[in-house]
């Protein structure tokens, strides 16, 4: 597979030769854009963003309850692999695109300029599904993080592992992670490096623990072949299938790596680069991990009945001081994953509104211009997922329709720009990053892939179905696309032409000259 060829190699289609490509504030002009944000993030940086926000420790484990009731070990093993891979081709084909197009709108910028014609409606919805997962991977995360940071305190005999008190955990966090990215993206980037080395150092503390300490294991048939239904569907093939969640929600966010392209450094590579190897290094780790969790099992029907299977999968493993200590690897992990899904979710908020797509615009736009952070933005992805987590107070599922909501969302706006890149054909104009000759077959079947797992995970996953396991999925998608729809018709389609351009190159020089005067 052809990617990121040497200076000296022909890239073909109008590509730009390394020798002679441009800075990427000119890049950036080229784009119709002013640098306001600040560029101070390397490739490292901006990989550890998306790794962060895909964060093993937070979807493997948040979402493990649901693994041990929709197909149990053989599905969680088997599945992982089977995700990945196709998660792998989803994410090749996002990081050609994004290197030709290297800007923090990301997906709908992307689209306007592949569309060939109608590229406002196709700009337009790609942004709102977007904003849509966006804000559901955000909810997610946190909503996850406070279900563990719920059970240890449970586990320590402080705070009960109640609803009520888990949406207060979640409120908080999320006031946490807005407070954090208001100060900078240095800070930001900092931390996020910071988490890589968490990530990897913990999963392998996790696992060596998992695997010395406890006096009883779980055999290599039950870990890689035992299937489990507890979801009251009598479907085999269904449980498999709804099962496949669990890797897929994991698999979510490295749409980050392009919304940090305008404070990156040679970003036309490091973008796709982070992408790309986000996905992979996930992949890898996350399966070490829920390998060694599943052997670690000790009494599956009561691990599974409770409110946070991983923990209660560490307490009987290793007594509560071991639980104790290896569930605050864990939160500290999904607390760096929640900083940096805020951080994502409010570049793209501020881009979108840049462009004037959003209510309240030039509001949700503007730039700290001390920190030169999007700060309004920032409040908005916080405020937007806290809203979306409150159904849990009474619907129990409530957070498997958050992740269906982030996985749909997410994906459809992800695959729309490898469509449309798929209809250009060699029109397409490749940056340094491509696929060369796989472009095709790799984005042919990222299409056919987001089609099947957008109504897949719209589904009811538990039966019967009634008010406390309704997947409320289809309805929160339903409101948005409806929002957007009605929008549309009514009036954006009259002046959105997609992205729009800040001005001429001495206009957006003079933008630069303000920022930097501050």
């Amino acid at each position: 597979m052809a990617v990121n060829e040497g200076a000296a190699a022909p890239l073909g289609d109008g590509a730009l030769a390394r020798s002679d490509a441009p800075s990427d504030q000119q890049r950036l002009h080229e784009l119709g854009y002013a640098q306001e944000l600040l560029r101070s993030m390397g490739g490292f940086s901006n990989f550890a963003v998306s790794f962060t926000i895909i964060s093993i420790l937070s979807g493997c484990l948040t979402l493990y309850n649901f693994g041990m009731d929709a197909g149990g070990p053989a599905v969680m093993t088997w599945g992982w692999l089977f995700v990945g891979l196709m998660t792998t081709l989803v994410g090749l084909a996002m990081a050609e695109v994004c290197s030709s197009y290297p800007t923090a709108g990301g997906l709908y910028y992307w689209s306007a300029k592949l569309a060939k014609k109608n590229a406002g409606a196709w700009s337009w919805f790609t942004g709102w599904f977007n904003l849509l997962g966006q804000v559901g991977v955000t909810a997610g995360i946190v909503f996850g993080s406070a279900f563990f940071i719920n059970a240890l305190t449970d586990l320590k005999g402080w705070y009960s592992l109640t609803p009520e008190h888990t949406i207060l955990i979640f409120g908080l966090a999320l006031l946490l992670h807005g407070i954090l990215n208001t100060f900078g993206v240095r800070l930001v980037a900092f931390l996020n490096d910071v988490s890589v080395w968490w990530h990897v150092v913990g999963v392998a503390v996790i696992v060596v623990v998992l695997a010395l300490v406890p006096d009883n294991h779980q055999s290599a048939n039950f870990v890689f072949t035992e299937f489990v239904n507890q979801t009251g569907w009598s479907s085999t093939i269904y449980v498999t299938l709804i099962g496949l969640l669990l890797a897929q929600y994991t698999f979510t966010g490295y749409d980050a790596s392009a919304h940090m392209t305008e404070e990156t450094h040679n970003a036309a590579v490091s973008g796709p680069r982070g992408i790309v190897m986000s996905i992979l290094v996930s992949l890898v780790a996350g399966y070490i991990l829920l390998v060694a969790v599943t052997f670690a099992i000790q009494d599956y029907a009561a691990e599974s009945a409770s409110d946070v299977p991983p923990a209660a999968i560490f307490l009987n493993a290793l007594g509560e001081n071991g639980a104790t200590f290896l569930l605050v690897i864990v939160i500290v992990a999904q607390l760096f994953c929640g900083m940096s899904s805020v951080t994502a979710n409010s570049r793209m908020i501020y881009a979108f509104s840049r462009d004037g797509a959003m209510p309240g615009s030039a509001f949700w736009h503007r730039i700290n211009k001390r920190t030169r952070t999007p700060t309004n933005a920032i409040w908005f992805a916080a405020v937007g997922a806290f809203i979306l987590g409150v159904p849990y107070l009474w619907n129990a599922t409530a957070y498997f329709a958050v992740t269906s909501i982030a996985v749909i969302g997410l994906y459809i706006a992800y695959v729309i720009p490898t469509y449309l890149r798929l209809r250009q054909g060699d029109d397409f104009r490749r940056g340094p990053w491509h696929l060369g000759r796989w472009s095709r077959l790799v984005g042919t079947t990222a299409v056919i892939w987001v089609g099947f797992i957008t109504i897949l995970f719209m589904l009811p996953q538990y039966y019967p179905v009634d008010r406390n396991t309704f997947n409320y999925a289809p309805v929160a998608v339903a409101v948005v696309l409806g929002f957007a729809g009605i929008w549309w018709l009514v009036s954006a389609r009259k002046w959105f032409k997609g992205p729009r351009v800040q001005g001429s190159a001495e206009e957006l020089a003079a933008i630069e000259r303000e920022l930097e005067s501050v």
